[in-house]
């Protein structure tokens, strides 16, 4: 016996020491994060040409940047988006999430207590084989009563800095979450503004396309009187019926995509389609494209776009997970503690005899599961390689994202210009003709072929503009444009 208690003490004594010594040492297990290092370019190769486009505009408003297009409805459309969008409601209800994860994380670290409590009464069954014994007694009685108050306290101490890694993971976690709830932001604002911008290309375009059946329809009506009086074939009225009904099979077909946009534009909303038909009915002008910047270069946008600060973060938080499996390779050392009384007899509850107390050093140690740990620590350091990976592609995206925005910024202004010059011809090039075939000089297919390339030349003029307008929101979005970073930063 004395040589059992003498091993217990050994043993406890070690264990004592092992604490004290990981307490005086303060470890921490896991690597050291280290924000990666991304070689950026000096500008952007679009950059000049854009700044010379837009006359070198270096203060414009990234943040409300809906504004600029000078756009009483668009700005309308965007402000309720943000407010209503049923996407970013999730994204924000993520980061509650996230928060309350790190709050969890938090609380980890710092010891547990309760309160608790019982008062039982019991009646012993003498048909038991308990109770056949128990009635073999003299003055057994088969009621009883216990009562129970206790005061319980328990601490898992985070000597090699497990907790810590996963409190750090969590926070990361939060931060990650945040720059996504800003980036569903920047998207919802984006594609609202980009389908108000649809909405009214296609109204033009459907205005072009009623104008010109219009146009064909007088055509038409003027072959028939030249047919009525025998002086065209049959032939020219169905080439003008037939071109009549090309013009009109183009109007279903831009009012159907109309319908879809103007659906979608509800949906963003968080309204049912249709809510905002009769809104958007006054036919507008596509918006004029605003002035845009390249917003400090590629470095600023390192430091500006919020899914490049959500990889980063995610990149952060797979490294502390390293941390968190590697601390499962040693042992896990906890104190629980209980103070309380207990009685049969309520009135004697809160006297001397009734009180009980404990005190436990626990000890939890992996010892022989050192396979299944090193399986954890592998797959921890390939999600962050992943990660890192993930990072380095969000990085490079982001600079596709800029250069392809402002090519095409560039890219459509100019070909609006060179297509309106081409309506101001046409338009004179179809005069001519219906006027030499009103004489009989040409005919009826000059007019045709005129009437036809005039009409895909002025269609083509309007998608063109709106495309220029629609990349200068993608350079809006693709430069991290609607929220104040250095506000967030700060």
């Amino acid at each position: 016996m004395n040589l059992l208690a003498d091993e217990r003490m050994r043993i406890s004594s070690s264990i004592l020491t092992i604490a004290a010594a990981a307490l005086l040492a303060g470890c921490a297990v896991g690597p050291a994060y280290v924000a990666p290092e991304t070689a950026a370019p000096p500008a952007f190769m679009g950059g000049p040409a854009v700044d010379a486009l837009t006359g070198q505009a270096k203060n414009v408003d990234l943040v409300n940047w809906w504004r600029s297009f000078d756009d009483p409805l668009l700005v309308s459309v965007v402000e309720r988006a943000l407010a209503q969008n049923l996407d970013l409601q999730q994204a924000s209800a993520r980061v509650v999430q996230a928060r309350a994860a790190l709050r969890r994380a938090h609380a980890e670290l710092l010891p547990s207590g309760q309160v608790s409590g019982q008062a039982s009464e019991n009646y012993q069954s003498i048909e038991s084989p308990q109770g056949r014994i128990a009635s073999a007694l003299p003055g057994v009685d088969r009621e009883a009563q216990s009562y129970e108050l206790n005061v319980a306290a328990g601490w898992e101490l985070d000597l090699f800095g497990g907790k810590d890694a996963a409190r750090d993971a969590a926070r990361a976690d939060w931060q990650a979450s945040a720059a996504g709830a800003v980036a569903a932001r920047l998207a919802v604002a984006a594609q609202t503004a980009d389908t108000y911008v649809t909405i009214r290309s296609l109204q033009a375009r459907l205005g072009v396309a009623r104008s010109q059946q219009q146009v064909q329809q007088q055509l038409v009506d003027l072959v028939a009187l030249q047919y009525g009086k025998g002086v065209a074939p049959e032939l020219q009225l169905r080439q003008a019926e037939g071109a009549l009904a090309q013009v009109k099979a183009a109007v279903p077909e831009l009012a159907q995509g109309l319908d879809a946009a103007m659906n979608a534009l509800d949906v963003l909303l968080g309204l049912q389609p249709g809510s905002t038909r009769t809104e958007l009915a006054a036919i507008a002008p596509i918006p004029n494209v605003p002035a845009v910047s390249d917003a400090g270069g590629p470095a600023a946008l390192l430091r500006r776009r919020p899914d490049i600060i959500a990889a980063e973060r995610t990149l952060a938080a797979s490294n502390a997970r390293i941390g968190v499996a590697i601390s499962e390779y040693y042992p896990k050392f906890s104190l629980s503690g209980l103070l309380g009384t207990a009685t049969m007899d309520v009135g004697r509850l809160f006297s001397g005899g009734a009180t009980q107390a404990s005190g436990v050093l626990g000890l939890r140690w992996r010892l022989f599961d050192f396979g299944r740990i090193d399986s954890d620590i592998a797959a921890a350091r390939g999600r962050n390689t992943e990660a890192l990976a993930a990072y380095r592609l969000t990085v490079l995206r982001a600079s596709e994202d800029v250069e392809n925005a402002f090519s095409g910024l560039i890219k459509q202004q100019a070909r609006a210009l060179i297509l309106g010059q081409g309506v101001s011809s046409l338009t004179k090039a179809r005069a001519s003709s219906l006027a030499a075939y009103k004489g009989g000089v040409s005919s009826l297919r000059d007019v045709l072929d005129a009437d036809q390339r005039l009409l895909a030349t002025r269609d083509a003029e309007i998608q063109s503009k709106a495309a220029a307008v629609r990349a200068a929101i993608a350079s809006f979005r693709a430069l991290g444009g609607g929220w104040d970073a250095s506000a967030t930063q700060s």
